[in-house]
C-alpha cells in the first residue's frame, strides 16, 4: 500500500470562529475547541484507527495545532515543523474576508495572495515539502495544522495549482485523508466532522 496521510485541522479559536485570517499569530483554543480535540482523539483511539499505531506524527509549532495534537492523545509522539505552519497573511493578518473585501474589491487569496506577506509561490513550496515528505516512507503520516496550509496541500497532493484549494473547505477540528485510487493520487475522506456530532 502506497503511503497515505491524514489531516486534522487543529480546534476553534476565537478568531476562527469569527472568520478572522489567523496566520502567524498564537490564539489559543477556545473550550470548544478543545472539546473537539478531545473528541478527535477519541475517534482516533478506537478499533478502526486503533492509535495510528506506526503512523509518523507531526504538528505544526503554533499552539492552537499543538495542543489539539496533545489533548488528542499525540503530544508525546508529534514532532514539531514548521512547514506546516498557517500561511503569514502579512497586512492581511487578523483581518475577515469581508474586511479585506472593502479595501480590495473582487479579492480571492487563492488567486491574488496576500501584501507583505508570504507568497502563492512560498505556500505551494511548503506543501510540496510535505508532500514530499509524506510520500517518502513505507508508513502512514498523521499532521495537526491550520485551515489554508492543509487545502494547500491537499491540492498539491493531487498535483493540482493552489488555486485548487478554494474549492475544497475545511472546519475546525475536521479530519481528512489524502491517498490513492488506482495508483493516483486522490482524496479518501474530507472534512469529516463526524466525531463532533457524536
Amino acid at each position: 500500500m502506497a503511503p497515505r496521510i491524514l489531516l486534522a485541522r487543529h480546534g476553534q479559536t476565537e478568531w476562527s470562529l469569527l472568520g478572522r485570517h489567523t496566520g502567524r499569530t498564537d490564539i489559543p483554543l477556545l473550550d470548544e475547541g478543545r472539546r473537539g480535540a478531545k473528541l478527535l482523539g477519541e475517534r482516533l483511539h478506537r478499533a478502526r484507527w486503533a492509535g495510528l499505531e506506526g503512523y509518523e506524527i507531526r504538528t505544526s509549532p503554533l499552539s492552537r495545532a499543538r495542543e489539539t495534537a496533545e489533548l488528542a492523545g499525540f503530544g508525546g509522539r508529534a514532532q514539531e515543523w514548521g512547514a506546516l505552519m498557517e500561511w503569514d497573511y502579512g497586512a492581511y493578518e487578523g483581518m475577515t474576508p469581508a474586511e479585506i473585501q472593502a479595501v480590495r474589491p473582487g479579492w480571492l487569496i487563492w488567486r491574488d495572495g496576500v501584501p507583505e506577506g508570504e507568497t502563492l509561490a512560498a505556500m505551494s513550496a511548503r506543501a510540496d515539502e510535505v508532500v514530499e515528505w509524506a510520500r517518502s516512507a513505507d508508513r502512514d503520516a498523521l499532521v495537526f495544522a491550520h485551515g489554508h496550509i492543509l487545502r494547500t496541500i491537499a491540492a498539491r497532493w493531487l498535483g493540482e495549482d493552489i488555486s485548487f484549494a478554494a474549492s475544497i473547505r475545511l472546519d475546525p477540528t475536521s479530519l481528512s485523508c489524502l491517498g490513492w485510487a488506482y495508483g493516483a493520487p486522490a482524496i479518501e475522506r474530507w472534512n469529516d466532522t463526524g466525531h463532533l456530532e457524536a
